[in-house]
């Protein structure tokens, strides 16, 4: 688009170096759509009719449009996730304004220190055991949550070994906003935004499939929009980019960058399937002021900024369009649309989980002089000749 191109598109062979998870894989298919003079609902609703068109020649599959949209901000908050199961209704639910004065500590203090209270109701599930109980606390865990406080809720009251520390009034107040009723197990995390959000998240989804409530023959889409321009690095100690530092800031947040980095919205968009990103993209900055203040935040120095993309920020100088994009991932669209689990069931030649090619055996070990060729030195831990893999 910066050359002068108004629209393109192209299906592209990607290599990445992905996580090897059940829908990615190294080595994918990718349909790459650009256009210049365009806006987030306008390329929105062309891509959601392209999608109907497929899933309806393909499969004669009706995709009911316009697709549903929530915010990035709505979709954590409900739903503890980016990119959603809407399949089925477990949502998440803040209580921190009820706990925060109650005698329950754990909820308290996190309360009282700004850190997040939620819940989900698992519906009909007071019958659970202590043992399944426990192996839901044992699930959370891997995502950062430190416990799981439950609630059974019976004829006779709530029962748990928490519900002492609350008051007959309290105990009313969280049926009442969780919508409990008898039969219901109430489940909580109390936390930082980010582990009641990923903890949550995936625990109403475990519920789901054990209390077969998701439809393996519904195909449910919705776009998440307005994704933040940035997410700080605990272990960079600096902000890096949500989707890509070349992703436009809503016009209304540009000041923000300068006075609140971290609350500046994007226009940047992705398409989910069934709790799966199809497909994701954005408005690409076009403004020379707006890309040189991103690369400020994500520290790059004036100096560095113009090494790397130097030819750029030139190129916005003489008027670039504004413009913006999508890229489906095919392979994944693929797997959804064959009701595969994993993505590797419909590559030709996938890689294994350690990212091994069987039919050529790549990566092979790689000799001093292609090293040398190109310019790499490996640190070997023994002084025998360095290879690498």
């Amino acid at each position: 688009m910066v050359s002068g191109m108004d629209k393109y598109f192209q299906i592209v062979r990607c290599f990445r170096d992905e996580d090897l998870r059940a829908d990615r894989q190294p080595e994918f298919t990718q349909l790459d759509i650009e256009m210049s003079f365009v806006e987030e609902d306008t390329l929105q609703d062309i891509m959601e009719e392209l999608v109907a068109y497929v899933f309806k020649e393909t499969l004669g599959v009706d995709v009911p449009l316009p697709l549903p949209r929530l915010t990035y901000e709505v979709a954590m908050e409900k739903y503890g996730s980016d990119k959603p199961d809407l399949r089925f209704e477990i949502p998440l639910i803040d209580v921190a304004d009820i706990v925060i004065d109650s005698d329950f500590q754990v909820f308290a203090n996190i309360a009282q220190k700004g850190g997040r209270v939620k819940g989900i109701n698992a519906t009909g599930c007071a019958r659970y055991s202590r043992k399944e109980i426990d192996e839901l606390t044992k699930y959370v865990s891997v995502y950062g949550a430190k416990g799981l406080a439950w609630m059974q809720i019976t004829e006779e009251g709530c029962k748990s070994s928490i519900t002492k520390f609350f008051t007959e009034e309290k105990l009313n107040a969280l049926c009442e906003r969780m919508n409990g009723k008898p039969g219901d197990l109430l489940l909580f995390v109390a936390d930082k935004a980010e582990i009641v959000a990923d903890s949550l998240g995936h625990l109403r989804q475990e519920i789901a499939k054990r209390e077969g409530l998701i439809d393996e023959n519904e195909f449910n889409f919705s776009w998440v929009t307005e994704f933040p321009l940035l997410e700080y690095s605990e272990e960079e100690k600096r902000w890096t980019a949500k989707h890509h530092p070349f992703t436009s800031p809503m016009d209304e947040d540009v000041e923000l960058m300068v006075t609140d980095p971290s609350k500046v919205r994007t226009k940047a968009y992705d398409m989910v399937l069934n709790g799966i990103e199809l497909g994701g993209g954005s408005i690409r900055i076009h403004r020379r002021d707006v890309q040189t203040k991103i690369f400020d935040l994500l520290g790059f120095t004036r100096e560095e900024a113009e090494e790397r993309f130097g030819f750029l920020l030139t190129a916005f100088d003489y008027g670039v369009p504004p413009h913006g994009g999508i890229a489906f991932g095919l392979d994944r669209m693929i797997m959804l649309m064959a009701k595969r689990d994993s993505i590797r069931d419909v590559i030709a030649f996938p890689k294994t989980q350690s990212a091994t090619c069987m039919m050529t055996q790549a990566p092979s070990p790689v000799d001093d002089k292609q090293l040398r060729d190109l310019h790499i030195r490996v640190n070997a831990a023994k002084k025998e000749s360095p290879k690498a893999e």
